[in-house]
């Protein structure tokens, strides 16, 4: 691995002009794929097509289910002439316009009372809504103020196509003339999603900028010691594009987590730019610019490799996740934390030649010199005087003092930390978990309101499928079988109507099923063939779709657990199979996919990294990093509990995620102890020169990460925003537990090795 750090470093030393043109190339070949990204939202950010469910879900979607948009009419009364007239003219274009099943409204209702016609008096219309069934009238009448009309979709159409008809409908509402009064708004799920859409890419645009000012003003602030400060800003924005533009050469969708991503990579991407730039400019104070290239690439580029691995490791772990947003999320990070490695490896040395880097002078520098790098000393590091130095060189002094001190005196700390941690793990078992869509989105998103609107009216919009197959689902028993668990069912509060192949043909059949296959096939025959196709798909398959009342997701839940038991309890003939499906279960399946996903992520994670580690040091003081990182995950799910927060999808990665970002901050301190050591030090000397030489970096690192993902907190998406916060409080916990509690376990390591005395080196000379 050196080797080829050493041939990168020769490269750049001899070629800077072509690196930066081939950098420039790649740059523009990303910009390309930029233009290539395209947005996720629905089912299939949800639940995996590949799995039973998920396949499930698909075909019945395909087969039988679509979402309908609903048009709310709102005025002083919807239901004289003028307004019904209005309404029967859009309802009759809106049946012309392609991927249009069928519109059914008042107007609809009005015309089929009223022998075809609209009725044209306001008499007609009393007279109609007084003989008319009233449950029927109160869904579609909710009040004189409000109407609404329902148009169904064909069964299986994309989100893309559902986006082009509700383009087509808002163009045609558009251009019609509504009486003096009257509003209209498109609603329902298909409109809930394309909203959600174009909330996510402003949402997205505005998170990268603010994030992107953050940084500007983290390293303004925090990384002024050296020259061209903003360099890393710089190399971020970079890695950010060629992230982007990878994401659309290789079709990765943009789904409501992945948007998450884009901060926490700036925080991260920028973490490597600094290192490699601390290190470049710690180097030139000793040597020629050639040779500080080198110290950069050479030695700083295989330590922060290491921990670019090690962070990846957490970000993969993701893919193993049940939930597809879950794992879009872990692929576009994995993809990122590589994307800005790169760019801060190549860009920083290929800047420094190009522009003759030079550092910054600084106060009491020979003092400081041989205190911070042993390089350059012709005798032992001498301790500052108090009060001399800049207050960067201050705060290596102390953070070198400090990590001494824990060195010598190892357990009390880990005890402290381990027990807050424990503690943490137990309140974690206690943290709700949130698998409500709507309460993802910002809460005053017009479309949101509109659904909520439509539930308070009409009850939920939603129902619950259960899939029926078998080589005959038309014979006798089956249908029998049909009827009675719907039956059975209804005595569910929950529970509004049931509609099946068995309720259409009793319908059709004076209130009876027909007693034999000959008169199932001349029943079948007077059913219209669009209403018996949302019910039978062929004789081998049909379906039963329970309507309910609005429910909470939990109760939801509990309602698709109760239904499953009853399947179980109330089994259907021999040969015949039934499965509960739809969106509601899929949401209500996801209650337990995070839960189970947040752990085995976790434990995912931990698992590749010591792995990693193992591989990369071939020896067991390798599990060294991840002692502390035990505890951040434990910290956070006392934060997740004390701050009142729940798990969704997006916070279901933050133990894989800290154990990625945490891993790199705890191997960079190892890593420098082991390079202290090989110089003659002592382990707790090279305990404190390591944090004293890096302990800035990595402290700008993590505040500057800090700053990156604070503007996750101000996004208007509830799940993202609960996520900046918890996040910006775990990359806090990551610097605590690789400056505090990494050198207590890099000095119990040693300690029960027996390997604390001093190395042979160049001590001295």
């Amino acid at each position: 691995m050196k080797s080829a750090f050493e041939w990168l470093a020769r490269t750049i030393n001899r070629h800077p002009h072509i690196v930066a043109g081939v950098t420039a190339a790649v740059f523009v070949i990303a910009l390309f794929g930029t233009t290539m990204l395209t947005m996720e939202t629905g089912d299939d950010t949800y639940i995996d097509k590949t799995t039973s469910r998920g396949a499930l879900l698909n075909h019945y979607k395909d087969t039988y289910g679509s979402d309908a948009i609903m048009i709310i009419f709102e005025a002083d009364d919807v239901i004289n002439p003028e307004m019904l007239a209005y309404i029967d003219t859009i309802e009759e274009d809106i049946r012309n316009e392609r991927y249009i099943e069928s519109v059914g409204g008042i107007a609809s209702l009005m015309k089929q009372a009223n022998g075809g016609t609209l009725p044209a008096s306001q008499a007609d219309i009393s007279r109609i809504r007084e003989t008319a069934p009233p449950e029927v009238m109160e869904r579609y009448l909710p009040s004189q103020l409000m109407t609404i009309s329902a148009i169904t979709l064909e069964p299986g159409v994309s989100s893309d196509v559902q986006n082009q008809v509700l383009t087509n409908l808002k163009s045609l509402i558009s251009i019609t003339d509504p009486p003096p009064g009257l509003s209209v708004t498109l609603s329902g799920t298909p409109a809930f999603q394309m909203e959600m859409q174009e909330e996510m890419g402003a949402s997205m645009g505005m998170l990268i900028a603010v994030a992107m000012l953050l940084m500007v003003l983290a390293v303004m602030l925090l990384f002024s010691h050296v020259r061209y400060r903003l360099l890393p800003v710089a190399v971020v924005a970079v890695g950010l594009i060629l992230t982007f533009g990878f994401m659309g050469i290789f079709g990765i969708p943009i789904s409501m987590t992945v948007i998450g991503a884009f901060p926490v990579l700036i925080g991260i991407g920028i973490d490597y730019a600094i290192q490699f730039h601390s290190r470049l400019d710690e180097a030139i104070r000793h040597a020629d610019l050639g040779e500080a290239v080198t110290a950069a690439v050479a030695r700083a580029g295989p330590s922060i490799l290491i921990a670019m691995g090690a962070t990846s490791m957490g970000f993969i772990a993701m893919l193993f996740g049940p939930v597809p947003m879950v794992a879009d999320f872990g692929i576009t990070c994995t993809i990122g934390v590589v994307c800005c490695f790169i760019a801060a490896l190549v860009i920083v040395p290929t800047f420094a030649l190009i522009m003759r880097y030079r550092p910054k002078a600084r106060r009491g520098a020979d003092a400081a010199s041989c205190e911070l790098d042993w390089k350059g000393c012709e005798e032992p590091p001498q301790h500052a005087k108090a009060g001399s130095g800049s207050l960067i060189e201050k705060y290596d002094i102390l953070l070198g003092r400090l990590a001494y001190f824990i060195a010598k005196h190892p357990m009390p700390v880990i005890l402290l930390c381990g027990l807050i941690a424990l503690a943490g793990l137990q309140l974690d078992a206690q943290v709700p978990v949130n698998a409500d869509e709507e309460t993802f989105v910002p809460s005053d998103m017009p479309a949101l309101l509109d659904m909520k609107k439509i539930t308070g009216t009409m009850g939920s919009t939603s129902s619950i499928p259960v899939v029926i197959s078998s080589d005959n689902v038309l014979d006798g028993e089956t249908l029998t079988w049909i009827r009675d668990f719907g039956d059975y069912e209804m005595r569910d509060d929950r529970i509004t109507g049931v509609a099946s192949i068995a309720t259409l043909l009793a319908q059709y059949n004076g209130g009876t099923l027909p007693a034999n296959e000959a008169e199932v096939a001349a029943v079948l025959e007077r059913i219209p063939q669009d209403t018996r196709d949302r019910y039978l798909n062929g004789n081998t398959e049909a379906v039963m779709e329970f309507s309910t009342v609005d429910m909470e997701m939990d109760v939801t839940r509990s309602f698709v657990e109760d239904l499953e038991g009853d399947l179980a309890w109330q089994e259907p003939p021999v040969g015949v199979t039934a499965r509960v499906t739809g969106t509601m279960e899929m949401f209500a399946a996801l209650m337990d996919d995070i839960r189970m996903s947040k752990t085995s992520m976790t434990i995912t994670g931990f698992v590749f990294i010591l792995a990693f580690l193992l591989l990369v040091y071939r020896k067991v003081r390798a599990v060294s990093p991840l002692i502390p990182i035990v505890f951040i995950v434990g910290w956070n799910g006392a934060i997740m509990y004390l701050f009142g927060l729940d798990y969704s999808p997006l916070t279901a990665v933050l133990g894989s995620m800290s154990i990625g970002v945490a891993s790199e901050y705890t191997i960079l301190i190892m890593e420098r102890c082991e390079e202290e050591r090989a110089k003659g030090l002592d382990i707790y000397e090279a305990i404190q020169t390591s944090v004293q030489k890096i302990g800035t970096a990595i402290t700008v690192s993590g505040l500057t990460t800090v700053f990156g993902f604070s503007a996750l907190i101000l996004s208007a998406f509830n799940m993202i925003a609960n996520f900046g916060l918890v996040t910006v409080i775990t990359v806090a916990f990551s610097l605590i537990g690789a400056i505090c509690i990494m050198p207590a376990v890099i000095s119990l390591m040693y300690r029960v090795a027996g390997d604390d005395a001093p190395q042979p080196g160049s001590a001295g000379g």
